[in-house]
């Protein structure tokens, strides 16, 4: 698996209880950016998970610090069910939409987890078109559904971690500080030294001339 593919998989599951349902959550991250893949997370919680989480102050992602994001990956990857990351490239971003690449990686991060679902919950008001199980769109799930907050904290912590590390390979666009979102620095490196590979070409029409 390559350095741009982040390299993470599911890689926890526990025994759900016999009278709790498969229930996932599922959020992305990275859809507004000018570089990298757009990230999904899917999560599923026991009870016992949701609990214990909530007390350790899990909530949306956006409203952590990065410093507890990192606290609370850890827990979560620790205390739930079931985990996984789906993403989709810069090139298929580029390729069929940033809506249906947004699609595809959260239907590569649930197809990851223990099958049959019985329900998931989306953040926001878009259903995922591809998922052919039962699905409930959520606007602010991230807020009020913990699975989604998990998924969304999953997400945001893997994300960041693989753009900060391809700053490295990319020097001067200031990634390890905006993590691929369209600061007035990343625009002014953009015009400075052009776009790279892994730039979203289809978001840069208005900052690049053609």
């Amino acid at each position: 698996m390559t350095l741009e593919e982040g390299g993470e998989d599911l890689l926890h599951l526990l025994k759900m209880p016999l009278n709790e349902e498969l229930i996932a959550g599922v959020d992305e991250v990275g859809r507004g950016c000018l570089f990298g893949p757009v990230f999904a997370g899917a999560v599923l919680l026991t009870s016992k998970a949701e609990i214990s989480l909530l007390k350790a102050g899990l909530k949306d992602s956006k409203m952590l610090t990065a410093k507890q994001r990192k606290l609370l990956s850890h827990r979560i990857k620790n205390e739930a069910y079931a985990w996984a990351l789906g993403q989709a490239s810069a090139k298929e971003i580029d390729s069929v939409g940033i809506r249906e690449a947004t699609e595809l990686a959260m239907l590569r991060a649930l197809q990851k987890l223990p099958q049959p679902i019985n329900l998931i919950f989306v953040d926001g008001k878009l259903p995922i078109r591809l998922w052919k199980g039962k699905q409930k769109t959520l606007i602010h799930g991230d807020r009020i559904k913990p699975s989604i907050s998990a998924a969304s904290v999953l997400a945001k912590e893997s994300r960041d971690r693989l753009i900060k590390r391809l700053d490295k390979s990319f020097p001067g666009y200031g990634l390890e500080k905006h993590v691929g979102y369209g600061t007035k620095f990343h625009q002014e490196a953009l015009l400075t030294f052009g776009a790279t590979r892994l730039h979203r070409a289809s978001f840069l029409r208005k900052i690049l001339p053609s």
